[in-house]
């Protein structure tokens, strides 16, 4: 990762950088509509899409991923370019291909070789190097991106993360120790939109792969949407205080899918000692997220999907110190926000709409994972047959 993005962006730096870095990243969700309206109607927006793809195919088998994928991108797009892309879109197409190139190469032996002899490996053909073809495409992109937005000029009020950071360099371009520049805008960017289509994308399709193998859940989903929806095509967040059943299997499918289950990279500061074992200042932790989400002293059945984990006896939604799918302090997941009401949108929305069928002479589901960067599940097919 710190040669992928030589050590700029928001996700593989440390110190000075990464604090102005994560900073403004906050600041600049926050200011584009993050928690409000407009940034909702934005996934609202791409749900539908997805709805009417997902139609097109009338009820025959599909495998979702790849549209899954282009939707929840295509939300990502509007925050950090201030559009959307067509599906259809040759350049959008392989924004994704080379998002998902990245993300699967991390997780191979290959990127495991590389760890251990990158000052060896980085001159070795393989197919790990389609890792720094990819981040040399992003970063081509979006380099075109940022001309565009110069040549249109600035805005009043700034649309996109490009807009906000391009004035943000030209605010502090005499501060001696700003570290905003276009090289960390670049990976801020890519930070955004790899983090911003992986995580998301890879949790519905689990979402709707449990549906299938747990169609009396779906069924009781489906019961609850009906009623307090009552009619009503588009769903929002704040709904979600009046859906605890299907808030809860949101919530299992992010704990039983487990899908960033050994988190991201830390690094020790100084010197300490954690349960009698020292660590020197600079060593790389990753925290072991699976233990606590699997935990069977937290969970009544860790190893079952149960929605009942997030249910109290009255059937009211409650949670679990335990439930860290996003980690936890400094460096906790900074889109935690937008992946939770991307995740109730669309899944809200998808259900809504279609009941989610296994194809035709399928009769067993595989609910094991593919071990990449995240845990995803094996390609499968679904029905998304029209309620």
């Amino acid at each position: 990762m710190q040669a992928l993005t030589n050590e700029r962006g928001i996700g593989s730096t440390n110190g000075h950088t990464w604090k102005q870095q994560r900073r403004f990243g906050l600041m600049t969700l926050r200011n584009l509509g993050l928690g409000k309206r407009g940034l909702e109607s934005r996934i609202q927006e791409e749900a539908q899409c997805l709805v009417e793809s997902l139609a097109a195919k009338n009820g025959e088998p599909v495998n979702p991923s790849d549209l899954i994928v282009h939707a929840v991108a295509n939300v990502i797009s509007a925050v950090v370019f201030g559009h959307r892309f067509s599906i259809e879109d040759p350049t959008f197409q392989e924004m994704v291909r080379c998002n998902g190139c990245i993300v699967t190469n991390l997780g191979t032996a290959w990127g495991r070789i590389y760890d251990a002899f990158p000052w060896l490996m980085r001159f070795v053909p393989g197919p790990h190097q389609s890792s720094f073809a990819a981040m040399a495409y992003l970063t081509a992109f979006i380099k075109k991106e940022i001309k565009l937005h110069e040549l249109n000029g600035p805005n009043e009020q700034p649309q996109d993360l490009i807009e906000y950071y391009l004035a943000q360099i030209a605010k502090t371009k005499h501060e001696p120790d700003n570290t905003f520049d276009e090289a960390n805008m670049i990976q801020t960017v890519i930070d955004l939109f790899i983090a911003g289509t992986e995580t998301t994308a890879t949790s519905l399709q689990w979402a709707l792969l449990y549906m299938v193998a747990f169609p009396e859940i779906q069924k009781k989903v489906q019961e609850e949407l009906d009623t307090v929806l009552d009619g009503s095509q588009l769903a929002y967040y704040e709904d979600k205080k009046r859906l605890p059943f299907t808030n809860a299997v949101i919530h299992e499918v992010q704990r039983y899918g487990n899908i960033a289950s050994v988190g991201m990279l830390r690094s020790c500061i100084r010197k300490v000692t954690v349960n009698g074992y020292q660590l020197e200042k600079n060593t790389m932790v990753l925290p072991n997220l699976d233990s606590v989400l699997h935990d069977q002293h937290q969970w009544e059945t860790p190893y079952k999907f149960n929605p009942n984990h997030f249910l109290d006896k009255n059937g009211n939604f409650c949670t679990s110190e335990a439930f860290l799918p996003f980690s936890a302090g400094h460096r906790v997941c900074l889109g935690e926000q937008l992946a939770r009401f991307e995740l109730l949108i669309f899944f809200t929305t998808l259900l809504r709409r279609f009941n989610i069928e296994l194809p035709e002479g399928i009769t067993e589901v595989n609910t094991k994972y593919v071990f990449k960067m995240t845990l995803q599940p094996h390609p499968y097919e679904i029905c998304a047959v029209p309620r």
